[in-house]
C-alpha cells in the first residue's frame, strides 16, 4: 500500500494488475483489474464512484481519475478511459501499459451515488454524453440487479455511431431487462433516419423527450412518466450538465434529486446564484493546507473563497469550481460563510462545519479554514 496526499486529502493507493485491456473505439479503451482477496475490503465501492490511477507519462508521475463501469456485485474494477490527444497522459497510459502490468490504483471515492431502494417502485432517468456513460453504466447494472421494481430510461448522446462506446453491454442490458429499461441514442454529427435523434442533448431536446417519450404512463393513466421520475442522473461536459440540470429543475424535479458528475474542469455555476450579500471588506483569512499554515487578507467578499485564494497564488486543491467534485472541501474552524449550491456535502457534514471553498461567500471579518481533513 502507498499513501499520497492528493487534492488536499490523504488517499490510499494499492498496486493492482491489469487483467484485461480492450480498445473500444478509435479514442477510448477499458481497463479491468481483478481485486486480490486481501484487498477486497479496501476496494468495496458504490455504483457511480471512481478511482484514481497513478502512472508514468512523459517521464513524470501523474494521477488521473476514472469512473468505474463495473457494478459492486461484479467484484472487479472496470474503467472506461478516453484518449483526449495523441500526446496526452491517457495516450501514454494506453500505449505503455498492458495486461499483466501493475498500476497504482486508489481506493474508490466520489459521491455520484444514489441510495438503493429494492422494495420501491422507482423511475430513474439518465442523460450521458460520450465517456460520460461510464458511471451511468455502473448505476444501471447495479439498479437492474438489485431493484426489481425500478424502471430506467437512458438518453445517450455521441457525435456519431463510431464514437458510441459500450454498445454491446447496453444492448445486452436492454434485451435482458426490456420490460424495465429503455435506451435512446442521439448523434450530433451524424444524420439519423428520425430527426428526433439528431442533435445534442440540451433543453430543447429534453422538452421533446418529455412530450414524446416520457408522456404516457401505463402504470398510471392520470399522469406521465416524467411526473413519476424519482431521480435524474447526468454525466458529461459542464455545459451539458448545466443545461439539462436547469431544464430538469424547471420541469419540476427537485434539485436534491438531480445528480451529476463532471468529466472535465468546469468553472461556471450549475444553477444561477439568486442571493445577494452585504459587502464586507479587508477580510482576514487563516488556513491550514498539507500541514502548513497560511494567512492572508481578502479585499472583500465579492468573490468566493477558492477564487480569491487561487488569485493570490496559493496551491489550493480544486477540480471543478462548481461544487460537484469536493476537491476543495475544508473545515470552517472560525467565522461565517454562506455555502451556495452544494452537490457534494451531506447534511451531517454541513452541520459539522464542512464547506466547499469554491461555493462559499465570506460573511464575517475573519475566517479560519482547514483543508486537511484526513
Amino acid at each position: 500500500m502507498e499513501q499520497q496526499i492528493y487534492k488536499g486529502k490523504l488517499i490510499q493507493f494499492h498496486p493492482l494488475k491489469i487483467a484485461k485491456k480492450v480498445e473500444l473505439t478509435k479514442n477510448t479503451f477499458s481497463l479491468e483489474f481483478n481485486i486480490p482477496e486481501d484487498l477486497k475490503e479496501n476496494f468495496r465501492f458504490e455504483a457511480g464512484q471512481f478511482v484514481s490511477v497513478k502512472f508514468e507519462s512523459h517521464g513524470k508521475k501523474v494521477i488521473n481519475d476514472y469512473s468505474m463501469t463495473s457494478a459492486p456485485y461484479e467484484g472487479k474494477i472496470c474503467l472506461g478511459i478516453k484518449v483526449t490527444s495523441s500526446e496526452g497522459d491517457t495516450a501514454q497510459l494506453f500505449e505503455n501499459y498492458n495486461e499483466g502490468d501493475e498500476l497504482w490504483v486508489s481506493e474508490p471515492a466520489g459521491r455520484f451515488t444514489i441510495g438503493s431502494k429494492p422494495s420501491e417502485f422507482r423511475t430513474i432517468v439518465a442523460f450521458a454524453a460520450g465517456i460520460g456513460i461510464t458511471p451511468i453504466l455502473s448505476h444501471f447494472k447495479n439498479i437492474l440487479h438489485n431493484e426489481p421494481r425500478t424502471r430506467l430510461f437512458l438518453f445517450f448522446g455521441n457525435k456519431s455511431s463510431e464514437d458510441l462506446i459500450y454498445l454491446d453491454q447496453l444492448d445486452h442490458l436492454a434485451r435482458k431487462f426490456g420490460d424495465r429499461l429503455q435506451i435512446f441514442y442521439f448523434f450530433s454529427q451524424e444524420k439519423t433516419a428520425d430527426q428526433f435523434f439528431y442533435g445534442r442533448l440540451d433543453e430543447k431536446k429534453l422538452n421533446l423527450i418529455i412530450n414524446q417519450i416520457l408522456h404516457l404512463d401505463d402504470t398510471d393513466e392520470e399522469s406521465t412518466i416524467w411526473d413519476a421520475v424519482d431521480e435524474v442522473l447526468i454525466c458529461g461536459k459542464g455545459e451539458m450538465i448545466k443545461t439539462l440540470a436547469n431544464a430538469c429543475y424547471h420541469h419540476g424535479i427537485p434539485k436534491k434529486n438531480i445528480h451529476f458528475e463532471l468529466f472535465e474542469e468546469y468553472n461556471d455555476d450549475i444553477y444561477p446564484v439568486e442571493k445577494e450579500f452585504p459587502l464586507i471588506e479587508n477580510i482576514e483569512v487563516e488556513f491550514t493546507m498539507l500541514g502548513k499554515k497560511y494567512s492572508t487578507h481578502l479585499p472583500d467578499n465579492r468573490n468566493r473563497i477558492l477564487q480569491e485564494i487561487l488569485i493570490q497564488g496559493f496551491p489550493a486543491p480544486y477540480s471543478c469550481k462548481s461544487g460537484i467534485c469536493g476537491s476543495c472541501e475544508c473545515f470552517l474552524e472560525e467565522g461565517e460563510v454562506e455555502l451556495l449550491e452544494n452537490e457534494y456535502l451531506t447534511e451531517k457534514e454541513e452541520e459539522q462545519g464542512h464547506i466547499l471553498a469554491c461555493m462559499s461567500i465570506v460573511k464575517s471579518k475573519k475566517i479560519k479554514l482547514n483543508f486537511d481533513l484526513s
